[in-house]
């Protein structure tokens, strides 16, 4: 596998997160801007935004939750020479849910449709690392 091939569901992740940022700094730009929310409303972390602002800020706080485990598991992946093709198909079915689940949160916030697709990537990334931890145990290729 290339280095191009292992990381690039990693980059797609990471663009995902400034994605994500983009639209929440865009909505909290428009509510300080538009009058809707002030400084005082937020300067102690409030959670006093406008709802898509709240929903893109949850969203974008998100991203550094389980997506932190798929960064190590791919540089540990690539430095052992552990990322093989069925690894690189499960990074990417990661990525995709992560996408979904980012999408859902930004827009409906549909829980069940969100949690849905949270709950797949947790259970990819699971068996990543769990075919990672039994490749290294048991000095597997």
């Amino acid at each position: 596998m290339s280095t191009a091939m292992i990381l690039a569901p990693l980059f797609v992740q990471v663009l995902l997160t400034f994605a994500v940022m983009t639209g929440m700094v865009v909505c909290r730009t428009s509510a300080l801007k538009g009058g809707t929310t002030r400084y005082s409303d937020i300067a102690m972390r409030e959670p006093n935004w406008p709802r898509q602002a709240a929903l893109f800020g949850n969203s974008f706080s998100n991203q550094f939750e389980m997506p932190v485990l798929f960064y190590v598991l791919t540089i540990l992946a690539m430095f052992t020479k552990h990322a093989d093709f069925l690894f690189v198909v499960l990074a990417w079915i990661f990525v995709l849910f992560r996408a979904l689940q980012a999408y859902v949160h930004v827009t409906s916030n549909n829980v069940p449709f969100r949690g849905g697709f949270y709950g797949i990537a947790a259970l990819v990334l699971l068996i990543m690392w769990l075919i990672f931890i039994v490749k290294i145990l048991l000095g597997l290729p």
